[in-house]
Formats: C-alpha cells, structure tokens, sequence
C-alpha cells in the first residue's frame, strides 16, 4: 500500500523515521527496514533514515499490507452500567487499552466485549474495533458506550459528529484556577514536533470546545468538571495544560516526574454521558462514580 504526505511548515528539521513513525503510526525500527530497503522516496529518490525533511517535502512510503491479527474473546469482568439490545455502556477501569493495536492484542476492552457479547457487536469499525464508536485513554477511566449493531453504530455516531451527545469529565489539575469556570475554545492539531502528542494548533488544528467548572479547590490541585462541545484526540489534556493546568499524572503533557507517589497516568474520570437512544429516541444518562484511587486522591489534597 503506497502512502503520500506533504511536510508542512512546523514540521521540517525532523528525522524522517521520527516523523512517519507520528504519520504512519509504525515503529521506527520498523521505518528502518523499510528506508533500508528503499521503500521510502523523497521528491522520488529513496534516502537514508538520518535524512532531516523539509517543507513541501513529497514523501512515499510503500507499506505492505496490513495482516489483521484475529482477535480473541477473553473472559473479563466488566463493569456493565446498562445494556439491551443495542447499546452497552461500560466503566472502564484505569490501565485497560479500548481496542487492540499493535503491542495490546489481549487484555484489551474488546476482548472482554467479544466474550461477553458472543459477537453482538458493530462491525463498521472492523475486527480490531467491533462495537467502538469512541474511546477513552488507557489511564481515563469511567463511562464508554458500545454499540451492539450497525444501526446502533450510525446512530450514535451521527450524535457525536454533531456534538449533541452530553460528556461530562471529572479531574484534579496543577495550580489554583483563576476563574470558577471557563471555557477553551481553541483548535487541536499534532504536535508541530512531536508526532505523538497533539497540541493547540491555529494552522492545522481542528475546532475544539472544553467548559470547565470549578468543584473544590484543594492544597496545591483543583478539582474540576469539564464538559466537551467536541471531542478531538486528548482534547482535556491538553486544553488544560495550554491553560497552564495540566492535570495530575499526565506525564506527557505535565511534569515528567509526578508529584504524587504512585499514581500512574492522569487523573481523569468520564464521569456522565448522555445519548438518544438509537431506537426509542428517548434521551438516557448514565453516570460512573468516582474511582477509588480518585476518591482517596482528593482527600489526601485537601
């Protein structure tokens, strides 16, 4: 499969494994083979992997075909919220992967739905992501709808494109915000360096609203709720820390080093989510509690 990609302005000075491996989502031990062997050309010549990319810089990239792996159904214990015949909404628990990807083909969120829907679930997204309509990081925690049929599927899906599905989060930021509540409306794109992160993009963003709202202001933290008008790759995380607010354990867009023994990823709670229903069209919340390593967390801060 031949892929093609455009550098752009913010993008040059990169070493080209560096940026396919953002571009192409591969390894970039893997991209090496592939430089190696002359499967990647710039402006149609093969180059070596120290190659820095420019501007305008016209880059193919012959990737083989993609084999997917066979997904197994594994026995889980799933937090089920609700569930019918169409949709099923599921607590997810801190560190379980959604969906399988390269490194995560057991153990994930999908494994657990395979057994336990004995393959009721959506096919649009594939067999990697059957049922998945949209995710929530590893290290976020709470409410996740999965559809159960195609229709199911298009329903919620339509939702979310139009931004009417309700999605309230729950976190514990760096610093004492200013202001009681607030809203970030700026646009998220990649990193203009780093492919791996998103980042507030003017040039190539894409439109992204968070509210936030104060809840309790503890010793050094800010416990806060956020609701999303939109909902772009780490749109919280990263809204917050353009603030100056990263959010507690986020390593990768906060302190390397968190200040709290122990506590591994951000804390961040997909608290509610509201949907129509994709076939009574009647309007549904559901909620997830606190988890209990967040419950303890804002005693300890306060």
């Amino acid at each position: 499969m031949r892929r093609e990609f455009l550098v752009e302005e913010e993008e040059q000075d990169i070493r080209i494994d560096k940026y396919l491996a953002g571009v192409c989502n591969v390894s970039r031990s893997y991209l090496q083979k592939l430089l190696k062997d002359g499967l990647v050309l710039v402006e149609g010549a093969p180059i070596k992997g120290s190659y820095k990319v420019n501007e305008g810089d016209r880059i193919l990239v012959d990737l083989p075909e993609a084999v997917e792996p066979e997904i197994a159904a594994e026995p889980m214990d799933l937090d089920i919220l609700y569930e019918d015949e169409d949709i099923l909404l599921v607590n997810k628990p801190k560190n379980m992967v959604v969906h399988p990807a390269a490194g995560h083909y057991t153990g994930t969120l999908v494994n657990g739905l395979m057994d336990h829907c004995r393959g009721n679930l959506s096919g649009i997204n594939g067999v990697l992501r059957p049922g998945i309509v949209h995710r929530i990081d590893k290290d976020t925690t709470g409410v996740l709808i999965v559809c159960k049929n195609d229709q199911a599927h298009q329903s919620i899906a339509a939702q979310l494109k139009a931004h009417s599905i309700t999605r309230k989060y729950y976190a514990i930021v760096h610093g004492n915000l200013k202001d009681d509540e607030g809203t970030v409306d700026a646009p998220i794109g990649r990193h203009p360096t780093d492919r791996k992160k998103m980042a507030v993009n003017y040039k190539n963003g894409k439109p992204a609203i968070t509210h936030y709202q104060v809840l309790r202001r503890l010793n050094g933290y800010t416990f806060i709720e956020c609701r999303l008008e939109t909902g772009r790759t780490h749109q919280i995380r990263v809204h917050m820390a353009s603030l100056g607010h990263p959010l507690l354990g986020d390593a990768v867009y906060g302190p390397a080093k968190c200040p709290v023994p122990g506590l591994e990823g951000q804390t961040l709670h997909a608290g509610i989510l509201g949907v129509v229903h994709p076939r009574t069209g009647e309007y549904m919340e559901f909620s997830a509690p606190l988890p209990e390593y967040f419950a303890t967390l804002l005693e300890r801060l306060a």
